[in-house]
């Protein structure tokens, strides 16, 4: 392998996969309330109709419907009333023609009903008569058994990620837990020797390390759980104990820093003597994050970053991203927003190479507008000045003021 042999994103990351095989889906059960933005693990089909009898949805009287028809406030349908059916209850009454019945919202229709007359198109005289005042068609204010949900049907698909409303479809069909894929664990590792923990004091030539909490979090975001290494110098023995342990106890490792080809930059170095096939790709043909690595050690990916700030959260969501999917056996687009916009100015790119672009959204005449936020890629006032990312394909080099690109949103 050659170093900075720098290949596309999508070729990148099936070479990997080809020396990984298939990532396992591991699941675990977990309870309905807990179970919220988790992703599941099983196709969920109903056991029982929903609702499990004919319901009224409005207050008011249970009636055959063509008893109701041509009824109007100056000849209104007089029908019989023949008692009430309490909520919770299952009615003993069976409805004959010329008939009603009075009917709470989420009350079980008696037999011999098909609709419901909403109260207030109704008078009831002292003698027990209905007036009603107005005409219902078959079904009107009813949902019928099954109407909602059928029973044996599919109500939720393996790899979908649970939203609130679909808790209340499973809690609807009595699943008190449900089976979900287990949250990857991903190791975070900084490396460098001039990187220093936010609570030290810094002496000239250091930095603060900022990776660790901008890739943990983006490892929270998209469904992982991060466990950090906190910062590790430049020292091959002392990575490579890291990363062992690192190995032993996650899904999936990251690392940042250290993935250039400086005499200091160890990543590839401690990457290929932890077994093989070790790495599989050093150098992506994007700006910025090109020195990037993907590697596989003990069945697992390994992910070498850029340490500039910038770069690496952007690889991290070209490449960990859609790992952390697999993992999860979503689709690799999960959580993508993707919103179309002008560019506010020139923008030159390389062929070959897709280029990133911080762009801040402006609304120009009822249209977006994407600002480009220039900087370096150590820059990161850039990211938190932006809204989202452009991408300039590689078969480009460059956009026009003016012209339409596709920003994914943070």
């Amino acid at each position: 392998m050659r170093l900075f042999d720098a290949r596309t994103v999508r070729d990148a990351l099936e070479a990997l996969k080809e020396n990984l095989g298939n990532i396992p889906v591991k699941s675990e059960e977990v309870l309905l309330l807990e179970a919220l933005n988790r992703v599941l693990a099983e196709d969920v089909y109903s056991p029982e109709d929903i609702p499990a009898f004919d319901r009224s949805t409005v207050d008011g009287y249970a009636v055959m419907a063509r008893d109701t028809f041509g009824a109007g406030e100056s000849m209104p349908a007089l029908l019989k009333l023949v008692g009430e059916i309490r909520m919770g209850e299952r009615p003993d009454i069976t409805l004959k023609p010329g008939q009603a019945v009075k009917i709470s919202t989420g009350g079980m229709l008696p037999e011999g009903s098909d609709a419901v007359v909403m109260l207030e198109y109704t008078q009831q005289f002292d003698d027990g008569t209905l007036v009603v005042e107005r005409p219902v068609a078959p079904g009107e204010n009813v949902i019928f058994r099954g109407e909602d949900v059928k029973e044996g049907s599919l109500v939720l698909p393996k790899g979908h990620t649970l939203r609130p409303q679909d808790l209340a479809v499973l809690a609807g069909i009595g699943r008190q837990k449900v089976r979900v894929a287990a949250l990857p664990v991903v190791a975070v590792i900084s490396t460098g020797d001039e990187v220093r923990p936010p609570g030290e004091k810094i002496k000239p030539g250091e930095i603060r390390d900022m990776n660790t909490y901008s890739l943990s979090a983006q490892v929270r975001k998209w469904g992982g759980i991060p466990r950090t290494y906190g910062v590790v110098g430049d020292d091959f023995d002392g990575l490579c104990r890291v990363m062992v342990e690192a190995l032993a106890s996650s899904d999936l490792v990251v690392l940042s820093g250290g993935s250039s080809v400086g005499s200091r930059d160890l990543t590839v170095k401690v990457i290929e003597s932890l077994g093989e096939p070790g790495v599989v790709v050093h150098g992506l043909a994007v700006k910025p994050g090109k020195p990037t690595i993907l590697g596989a050690v003990m069945g697992k990916p390994v992910v070498g970053l850029p340490g500039h700030p910038v770069s690496a959260m952007v690889i991290f969501e070209l490449v960990v991203r859609p790992l952390i999917s697999a993992m999860l056996g979503r689709p690799a687009n999960y959580g993508k927003i993707n919103v179309r916009a002008r560019v506010a100015r020139n923008v030159a790119s390389a062929a070959g190479r897709e280029d990133f672009i911080r762009v801040k959204l402006e609304e120009r005449d009822g249209e977006l507008w994407a600002k480009p936020i220039l900087g370096k890629s150590g820059l990161i006032s850039t990211m938190v000045e932006s809204d989202g990312l452009a991408r300039i394909p590689p078969e480009k080099l460059g956009v026009g003021e003016g012209e339409y690109i596709e920003v994914e949103l943070y």
